[in-house]
């Protein structure tokens, strides 16, 4: 084999190393808790225009009618909200909330989000979120 290939090869090598690198540092905090400084901070009105309950977690995902994996997160938030039952649910249409939306940046559909009794946002997640990353969100803020 001569050399260019054995170069050619490594650069692919190296390449792909990086590019999974980046991509695992990129994804490596979704769904996670994060502090209160990494979030936009709501004010009162826009706690009030969510609808976030003030004595405990909300957990509010945003929706459409044209959203199909929509009615999974519905199912898997009414599943675990019925569980905890300290949590509440909010639902928000994003066609019916454009602005609630723009202010979370919420780029694609579904997105679901826990807010702490404060308002803070503590979680958040696109696409179907599982049930276990739910329940522990909600319970280290029940704790």
């Amino acid at each position: 084999m001569s050399s260019s290939w054995i170069t050619v090869i490594a650069v692919l090598v190296v390449a792909f190393g990086l590019a999974f690198a980046v991509g695992r540092l990129m994804t490596s905090r979704s769904g996670r808790l994060r502090g209160d400084k990494e979030w936009p901070a709501l004010d009162a009105d826009d706690i009030a225009r969510l609808r976030l309950s003030r004595t405990g977690p909300t957990v509010v995902h945003f929706t459409a009618e044209w959203c199909g994996p929509c009615v999974a997160v519905r199912r898997v938030v009414d599943q675990v909200c019925a569980e905890v039952p300290d949590a509440a649910h909010v639902e928000l249409d994003i066609d019916a909330n454009p602005e609630a939306a723009r202010k979370l940046s919420v780029l694609s559909l579904p997105t679901t989000f826990i807010f702490d009794a404060d308002g803070r946002q503590r979680y958040r997640a696109s696409g179907v979120p599982t049930a276990a990353d739910l329940r522990s969100a909600l319970s280290a803020l029940l704790a």
